[in-house]
């Protein structure tokens, strides 16, 4: 063959070769069949998934299964042993169980039900529901310095952040300052004049931070306490509000509604100082102080400790031996009694206080040999820390619902790849009877299949780490799939989620479907933990994990051929959408395709109190940079080498769409290609938007990732 035959030759036969690689279509069809796996098409066709018991006064609960659509209603009889089921519930009781009283979003109601206080003008007010009279209960409030404002900056509310005495007689509550902190501007789309929305976003910049002044309000007297003591920071024990789950936490009210105990938190999350007011006088007493190195929280869930004022004990939470524990303390005294809990797992969350038989009931992780650390148990032991009992027994994790008179208890309990069960147990943790398992077999029939949990050694080799993978459930293991790696980074938690049985996680498997290897690993620093364990990034979330996320993906393709580490992107929402540039700008020869949403990419323009709490005050460093400014992603952008989507929501009251554009200036004036979305109107997590999202994601990984073109507009059709 001579010289010009065999270019010709040459030419022609890569280019059919090349052309043959780049072929692959996807069809609506394929499209089709990855929605199947979708929340929206796959949870109801699960049965008798959980039980959520109603218990009734006379120790007996009800509650409700699907079965093919249909809803049936079982009634309980734990002392009896005996079940009834019918198709209503009027069938089961006599008499109709009593809902609630459906209360607005923005009043928070009394004990006794018989009054709600919600916030006017800066100030609170109260109804009484009988009469329907409404009454002024503070006067002096002004803009920005208000009574039980809800506002944390990510977080902002018209709820009053209130704690009502057991007596319905007082409330716990504070006067806000936040005068003087940064101001927040996001501005809505609209035709005409833009519509501009303005409130108080606190940054790490500030010099002084959002201030509470405690008080105590009389309802019946209108009478206003101050508490005697200087204005605390806003800041909590459990997460990095005071009110995380949207109650006024870490306080507790004693039960002759006399005192209040509550713990102060300082600005950077490091000491905890407890203490005891008089809700008379207001005069306030120490308790003791805890202090740390990083950062101190009280659990994972619910806060852990607990006021028990008429044996003069507190019983506290604390990660001082590297691992979350239970402690007794003398009230009076602040001295430590005992430490009740001890040992390598983590207490996370405190469910029960048996004060006449002086035994807790608490969820721990890790303690059960052999499993996966993120599996949840239910314990008990005594005040004493002797009488340590494991009370559900069986693998994987579990949520308990305890009756009235604290003699039973349902327990649900399942792992990622393994269904819910529900049984009955006595307080001891005996198995009473089974009331459900739930049943997958119409799942099943569609295709579906469970996510592969799996485990690797963290990027210093030093801990095991634990994830998911997904893979296509027409799987060839003798071609190679290009993998699509998840990240959530935390710290305040993972990737993973929690370890119970969902027939859908996001749209995990509905990628998986159309070609890819989708892997979640839940990286060092996310909690659940050792307390080393959660602060190895401490300082510095610039971290991201990404080093355990690459060495992970590392050792997994080691041990399933069919992943190709030539070709793997990473995607991430929120903190997730931060490691996703991360990972881009910093391991561009390992990650070549990216989508980044809604990403915290510079957290000096992220709210304060969680930046602080992970990665402490802004400090100047030898470099003559700030700390902050070390881990910020524009600075890196030059970097980027592959495809990079980036997206958010112009009205994203958590995650500012400014942090965004930091990036994408940075990008801009590098001279560097990327694509970007922006969702007019839309919040953090884009709402409806988000289906239009979760295919253009599809899209970005298919076109860029496997090189194959995508069906034009597919559109996801959840049902309303």
């Amino acid at each position: 063959m001579n010289k010009f035959y065999f270019v010709l030759y040459f030419l022609v036969y890569t280019t059919i070769t090349f052309g043959q690689q780049n072929s692959k279509k996807l069809t609506t069809t394929d499209y089709e069949q990855a929605a199947k796996f979708l929340a929206y098409n796959t949870y109801s066709l699960v049965d008798k998934d959980y039980v959520s018991p109603n218990w009734l006064e006379d120790g007996r609960f009800w509650y409700s299964v699907s079965v093919n659509g249909k809803t049936h209603y079982v009634l309980i009889d734990p002392k009896i042993k005996t079940r009834k089921t019918a198709s209503s519930i009027s069938a089961l009781i006599n008499d109709k169980p009593t809902k609630n009283q459906r209360r607005s979003r923005i009043e928070v109601a009394s004990p006794d039900g018989s009054k709600v206080v919600f916030i006017k003008d800066w100030n609170l007010w109260m109804r009484d529901n009988e009469s329907g009279e409404e009454i002024q209960l503070t006067t002096d409030g002004e803009k920005n310095y208000g009574y039980a404002t809800d506002n944390a900056g990510w977080k902002h509310s018209d709820k009053p952040i209130v704690l009502w005495s057991p007596d319905s007689k007082k409330i716990a509550t504070f006067k806000q300052d936040q005068r003087h902190v940064s101001d927040m501007y996001l501005v809505k789309t609209k035709v005409g004049e833009p519509e501009l929305q303005e409130w108080k976003y606190p940054i790490p910049q500030d010099s002084a931070i959002i201030k509470i002044e405690r008080v105590i309000i009389d309802i019946k007297n209108k009478k206003i306490t101050k508490l005697n003591m200087p204005a605390d920071a806003r800041r909590g024990t459990l997460c990095d509000d005071i009110a995380c789950d949207g109650t006024f936490g870490d306080n507790e009210w004693g039960p002759d509604s006399k005192t209040l105990a509550f713990a102060s938190v300082s600005r950077d999350h490091k000491k905890v100082t407890l203490r005891v007011a008089n809700t008379e006088n207001g005069e306030v007493r120490d308790i003791f102080s805890e202090e740390v190195d990083t950062q101190f929280e009280s659990g994972q869930g619910t806060i852990n400790w607990h006021y028990l004022p008429k044996s003069d004990e507190i019983i506290w939470y604390s990660e001082r031996d590297n691992w979350g524990h239970l402690y007794l303390y003398d009230l009076e005294t602040g001295k430590l009694k005992n430490q009740i809990t001890n040992g390598n797992f983590a207490v996370t969350s405190l469910q029960k206080v048996d004060k006449k038989n002086r035994k807790l009931y608490f969820y721990a992780q890790g303690k059960e040999k052999g499993r996966d650390p993120y599996f949840r148990n239910l314990y008990s032991v005594k005040f004493n820390g002797k009488g340590l009992k494991l009370l559900t027994p069986e693998n994987g994790t579990h949520s308990v619902s305890f009756s009235p008179e604290n003699a039973f208890f349902v327990d649900n309990y399942s792992q990622p790849d393994v269904p819910n069960k529900a049984v009955l147990r006595d307080i001891k943790g005996r198995k009473i009877m089974d009331l459900e398992k739930a049943d997958i077999s119409r799942l099943k029939a569609i295709g579906w299949q469970a996510p592969k949990p799996i485990k690797v050694k963290s990027a210093k080799k030093k801990w095991d780490l634990y994830g998911l993978m997904f893979t296509p459930t027409d799987l060839d293991e003798s071609k190679k799939y290009p993998v699509v790696n998840y990240i959530y980074p935390g710290p305040q938690g993972g990737g993973v989620g929690g370890r119970e049985f969902y027939p859908s996680r996001g749209d995990h498997q509905s990628l998986a479907e159309l070609g890819f290897i989708v892997v979640v690993i839940d990286g060092t620093c996310n909690p659940g933990r050792s307390k080393s364990f959660h602060d190895a990034c401490y300082g510095n979330m610039g971290d991201n994990t990404l080093k355990d996320q690459i060495s992970g993906l590392k050792q997994l393709a080691k041990k399933y051929s069919y992943m190709d580490l030539d070709k793997v992107g990473i995607w991430g929402h929120s903190g997730g959408g931060f490691a996703t540039a991360d990972a881009m700008f910093s391991y561009p020869e390992f990650y070549k395709v990216g989508i980044s949403e809604s990403g915290n990419h510079d957290n000096r323009n992220y709210e304060d109190d969680w930046g602080e709490r992970y990665n402490g005050l802004i400090q100047e460093t030898e470099s003559g940079k700030t700390n902050y400014e070390l881990q910020a992603n524009q600075y890196n952008a030059k970097n980027l080498q592959g495809d990079l989507l980036i997206a958010h929501g112009n009205l994203d009251d958590n995650v500012p769409p400014y942090n965004s554009y930091l990036v994408i200036d940075a990008l801009i004036k590098a001279n560097k290609d990327f694509d970007l979305i922006i969702f007019p109107n839309a919040r953090h997590s884009y709402g409806m938007d988000s289906y239009y999202m979760m295919r253009r994601r599809w899209d970005y990984f298919v076109e860029n990732l496997m090189g194959a073109e995508h069906p034009k507009e597919f559109k996801l059709s959840p049902r309303q």
